[in-house]
């Protein structure tokens, strides 16, 4: 075990040498990408160059350099991120980081804690229109000292499009399994106020039997007072209707069938001086679920969810001769109205508190915290954490962290019921101490990082039963040791005439269950163990580009897949034509509940930019 870690080491340290020799690319280079980069999601503002925590940002170029037309598809393309679909267009997937659960992992939009209370399978019903994103920064490892609940084993943080040039797009898709997509999208630039605008619609008839969605999507930021206090406003609508063959029971359970809509209405500013900045939001969050078991019959089995989150929160950082101080209140209550789930809220309250401390020429960073939680249900937690880096020259950078992280159990975990299954009100919060160490090395065409993690974790929620015939029963059974590695790197070259951009990444993950003193258990842990990414973008021309994604994927359990995907970019301004190829080599994989995914299809896309 030790030596895969060692290896891992020394191929970093060879590739960091072998780059100082490499012939200087000046267009579209990684650091230039990367070092204008504030992570601002959380109270203290750092450079992503000058952070000490894991964090991955999917840049807008990134994000066009994909061949992905969605955030779900997106984000599978990093290793370190799992992402189990059910079926296309990432009309339902969950989200795990570093091996976590769905729901240990926290979606932030622009900063806002968009957790759904229900259960974490809602998560990435919030995920936005790629049309519309900026960026997304995934930091990974314990992030409750930053972010409060939800943040276990990490968060993802969507940046939106702020303060576009005057534009007017059209959109249309249309591809394999009845696949039409349309969108719209509206910027404006006015003298005091800006506003981006984007409706889109995706249907498809479905890849197998009772597959097919209808996913319609409104989104509006608007920023007034531009010229004295800026208002940020960010508003979304999203709702999807999808038939799920053997989403959520067994693989038999072929008729079921979900709707969900979401949204979100959140209010933000910044009032900043020489010293201090203050970050104050206002938000609410809405999702309702339902669940059908059979599509043709709801009264057979049907759920309906309807949950709301309405929050505040202000944030500070005080800069003096003693170095960064940030400070921060979030508030807010969680309501849920449910046929199975009963009638319930909660009110949270968090205080955070760190500082940031630079030594030794501003060589040393130093970085205490902890986060105070209240909840009304259950009481008060507290949650420290520690983060140091040392820059040991203009390019390389040595950073580790350690913390402590938990997770308040969701409303199905504590009450849901059905005729195999019986939640738990007496459930405790999941808890973890997590330790990171990692190298990062950027120069102006070539950047690489190795992280080495470890998480011990108690109380995990499992659902187990002695007998055949007994109900899964949740309860605070687990414990979890996990540990690994993640190497990633991204080489800008020059092949002939074409500039080439190439990123390979590779996560090494194992999980230590201890033994369950029970006959059955629901939750076997089966995560990506081996995980590698890659991606070659090339530019042939100023106009024509192409690109192709690489993943392979093996589980704890044996399971393994690759599957390569690849896109042809064509600008014709005002025009520009795509052609999406998507699992190119028909590999016949699952990546949940024995669900199968797609076989080899295509999208064709045209967009208008009008003038």
């Amino acid at each position: 075990m030790k030596n895969i870690y060692i290896v891992a080491f020394s191929l970093l340290i060879s590739i960091i040498v072998k780059a100082q020799n490499k012939p200087i690319v000046e267009q579209d280079s990684v650091r230039e990408q990367l070092k204008e980069v504030i992570i601002n999601s959380s109270r203290i503002d750092l450079p992503f160059l000058e952070n000490s925590r894991t964090i991955t940002i999917i840049t807008s170029k990134d994000i066009k350099q994909s061949a992905a037309t969605n955030v779900a598809d997106l984000l599978q393309q990093f290793a370190g991120v799992d992402i189990r679909r059910r079926g296309t267009s990432g009309m339902q997937a969950d989200l795990y980081i570093r091996g976590g659960s769905f729901d240990q992992t926290l979606l932030l939009i622009d900063g806002i804690k968009v957790e759904d209370a229900q259960t974490g399978h809602h998560t990435m019903n919030m995920a936005l229109p790629i049309e519309v994103i900026e960026r997304i920064e995934i930091i990974k490892g314990p992030a409750a000292r930053v972010f409060g609940q939800n943040a276990f084993t990490g968060a993802i943080n969507i940046v939106t499009k702020k303060n576009q040039e005057n534009l007017m797009s059209l959109g249309i898709q249309a591809g394999s399994y009845g696949q039409k997509n349309a969108s719209v999208t509206s910027a404006s630039n006015l003298k005091n106020s800006s506003h981006l605008v984007d409706v889109s619609r995706n249907i498809s008839d479905g890849y197998r039997f009772n597959t097919d969605y209808d996913n319609q999507n409104y989104f509006i930021k608007s920023t007034f007072n531009k010229n004295a206090l800026p208002i940020d406003m960010i508003t979304s609508f999203s709702e999807r209707k999808f038939g799920a063959n053997g989403f959520y029971a067994s693989p038999a359970a072929i008729n079921q069938y979900e709707e969900t809509q979401t949204s979100l209405v959140g209010f933000s500013s910044q009032i900043k001086n020489e010293k201090l900045t203050l970050k104050p939001r206002l938000y609410w969050r809405r999702n309702q679920d339902e669940y059908v078991f059979v599509r043709q019959d709801p009264s057979i089995f049907r759920n309906l969810h309807q949950t709301n989150k309405v929050g505040a929160e202000i944030n500070m950082e005080y800069r003096s001769h003693l170095g960064v101080t940030g400070f921060g209140v979030d508030m807010a209550k969680a309501y849920l109205s449910s046929n199975n789930l009963g009638q319930r809220n909660r009110f949270m309250t968090t205080v955070f508190f760190e500082h940031l401390f630079k030594l030794a020429h501003d060589k040393l960073d130093i970085t205490p915290g902890v986060a105070i939680n209240y909840f009304s249900d259950f009481k008060f937690h507290a949650f420290p954490g520690l983060d140091i880096g040392y820059r040991i020259n203009e390019t390389l950078k040595v950073y580790g962290n350690i913390g402590y992280t938990y997770r308040i159990p969701t409303y199905t975990d504590l009450f849901y019921s059905d005729p195999a299954t019986v939640g738990d009100e007496n459930l405790d919060p999941e808890e973890a101490i997590a330790q990171e160490l990692g190298l990062k090395y950027n120069t102006k065409n070539f950047s690489a990082s190795i992280a080495l993690f470890n998480r011990d974790a108690n109380k995990l929620i499992d659902y187990v039963k002695e007998n055949v015939d007994d109900r899964w029963q949740a309860t605070n059974i687990r414990k979890l040791n996990t540990k690994g590695f993640e190497l990633n790197t991204d080489v800008n070259f020059n092949l002939g005439s074409f500039t080439q951009l190439l990123n390979l990444s590779y996560s090494f993950l194992e999980d230590d269950v201890k033994d369950l003193n029970v006959n059955f258990s629901r939750y076997s842990i089966n995560s990506l163990k081996h995980h590698v990414t890659s991606r070659l973008s090339t530019q042939f021309t100023n106009k024509l580009s192409q690109n192709i994604v690489y993943k392979y994927a093996q589980r704890t359990n044996g399971d393994s897949y690759a599957v390569v995907d690849a896109s042809l970019n064509l600008n014709l301004k005002p025009f520009e034509i795509f052609i999406m190829a998507n699992n190119i080599f028909n590999t016949e994989y699952t990546e949940t509940n024995l669900v199968p995914m797609p076989k080899g299809n295509m999208l064709f896309g045209l967009t208008y930019h009008f003038k």
